[in-house]
């Protein structure tokens, strides 16, 4: 295994490790002065302008964007995406990302906004001759000193003549001088547009027999809150806004019309959020509750599937999984108070609690049909009654049902309630600590399935995504909202019902499970 700090080399020297710190000086060593103040510029927003004024060299942004959280050697990439936009390819190599990697995480992990790109572009399309018209236009607002196309684009922002909603005095520019360059403007533009608009759901999708589950329309928003405010007041008083990464709740609802896909990428399209840390000597514990057979209600054939492949991947990423078969609610608060104090969260990194089983909106059953609401199993974990696991991030991913049939079909079985028996609110649910995640199979209004051979939809779909998209270095946030995605396509065998699942989250970080050495 490598040790911490260490990765291969690239070289021919197979044998040869190179630090994480030696790796940036050699990216440093190949990057020239006017590297350097295109770094700066582009960091402008996200490290303070006085340490990057007083920068002369790459390893000096280096070093800010590391005391910044917005570089590590466990996600590099933000670094990645800098040399990308600079035209310094070849330089990718050394963070273990080639070409067209960056290309395809750009457009969920991009952290340098499209105004700043838009500049970037325009101070490569303005010549000499271009700049001095420009100077020449203002220049009885601008100092008397040297500038680059570059620097006197930052004056412009500095000074307030421009900035992302305000373009005039750069389309005027433009305009009399480069007026090529005001199909980029246009660009930016149609692209700011499309960034504050929630997709639709892509209609086309593929046939499918499975179980099938209902959920409230009740409004998404409700779904953040559960354990006792005081929690929420007394971590986060005095912060401001919605942020994501103050720990503010926030939803992933990617391809569902009606509800907000903005908070995810509101944040970071000014900061970049800083990663959670994944190199203790465990990986963490993964628990599986896994309800096949219950007193009354049908038994939820398929769902032996789900707990394999949940296992399997689990295992795969590093975490010590533990299954429970047909747990009464006797033996689940059991498993929740030795979870709650188990040892071995000290040395972790994570934790996982998966549960299979039948359920009402907010509650899932236990095999002996009691019924237990989601708060109550969260709440067991939060950093005043875990505090082995305070500040570290804490998913909980769950496949509940109903028990009650509500289309007749040799393969398909109702999992969940039906919308007209709905409570009004979907309230316990998430702590409104931070640190949480909950991913639930369904979103108010939509049906979701479980094949009883093949699993559910949506823990296959989140398995199958974790294995293709963890060794390409995505966060779980970009792979549940791939999950959304892929969920989102499929139809039952009729053609007429669908399914889309609905992460919330009150993650710090972005969380970044390392690649596995060995393949799946």
């Amino acid at each position: 295994m490598k040790s911490q700090g260490q990765h291969w080399c690239s070289s021919s020297d197979k044998n040869c490790k190179v630090s994480f710190r030696e790796k940036l000086l050699i990216i440093d060593s190949n990057l020239g002065v006017q590297d350097v103040e295109n770094l700066k510029f582009l960091c402008i927003g996200l490290v303070p302008n006085k340490k990057l004024e007083k920068s002369s060299s790459a390893s000096d942004v280096f070093e800010h964007l590391l005391a910044e959280d917005l570089l590590s050697e466990e996600d590099p990439f933000f670094l990645a995406e800098l040399l990308y936009i600079i035209r310094q390819k070849k330089l990718l190599q050394h963070l273990n990302y080639t070409k067209e990697e960056v290309e395809r995480l750009l457009p969920t992990r991009q952290s340098v906004s499209l105004f700043r790109n838009l500049l970037y572009e325009l101070s490569e399309g303005i010549d000499s001759e271009n700049l001095k018209d420009m100077i020449f236009l203002l220049k009885d607002s601008l100092p008397k000193t040297e500038m680059t196309s570059l620097s006197f684009l930052a004056f412009l922002e500095k000074q307030g003549k421009i900035d992302e909603d305000n373009l005039t005095c750069l389309e005027d520019l433009c305009k009399t001088v480069v007026p090529k360059l005001l199909r980029n403007i246009e660009k930016y533009k149609r692209e700011k547009a499309v960034q504050i608009m929630t997709p639709p759901v892509d209609k086309e999708a593929e046939s499918y027999q499975g179980e099938e589950e209902l959920v409230s329309q009740t409004d998404v928003k409700t779904f953040l809150e559960a354990l006792p405010q005081e929690s929420w007041q007394n971590k986060h008083a005095g912060s401001n806004g919605n942020r994501a990464t103050n720990g503010a709740p926030s939803l992933v609802s990617r391809g569902m019309q009606g509800a907000s896909a903005n908070t995810l990428n509101s944040e970071t399209s000014t900061k970049r959020a800083a990663v959670y840390r994944m190199n203790r000597n465990h990986r963490g514990l993964c628990v599986i509750v896994n309800n096949h057979s219950f007193t009354s209600l049908k038994d939820r054939q398929g769902t032996h599937k789900d707990a394999e492949i949940l296992s399997h991947v689990f295992q795969w990423l590093g975490f010590t999984v533990h299954i429970h078969n047909n747990v009464t609610k006797v033996e689940m608060e059991e498993v929740l108070q030795k979870q709650k104090c188990n040892p071995a969260h000290a040395d972790g990194d994570c934790f996982v609690f998966c549960i299979l089983t039948h359920g009402r909106f907010g509650a899932v059953y236990s095999s002996d049909e009691a019924l237990i609401p989601i708060r109550e199993i969260m709440s067991h974990f939060t950093a005043l009654q875990c505090p082995r696991l305070a500040e570290k991030p804490k998913l909980f991913f769950i496949q509940a049902c109903q028990g009650e049939e509500i289309q007749p079909s040799v393969s398909i079985e109702a999992d969940a309630l039906n919308p007209e028996q709905a409570p009004t609110s979907l309230q316990d649910s998430i702590p409104a600590e931070a640190d949480f995640l909950l991913g639930l199979a369904t979103v108010p209004g939509y049906v979701s399935f479980r094949h009883v051979e093949e699993g559910s939809w949506y823990i296959q779909s989140l398995c199958n995504h974790l294995k293709k998209l963890v060794p390409r270095h995505e966060d779980i946030l970009s792979i549940l909202t791939a999950v959304n995605d892929d969920v989102s396509r499929r139809v039952d065998k009729q053609g007429t019902k669908k399914q889309m699942p609905q992460p919330a989250f009150t993650l710090r970080k972005k969380l970044v499970f390392p690649v596995p050495l060995d393949a799946l």
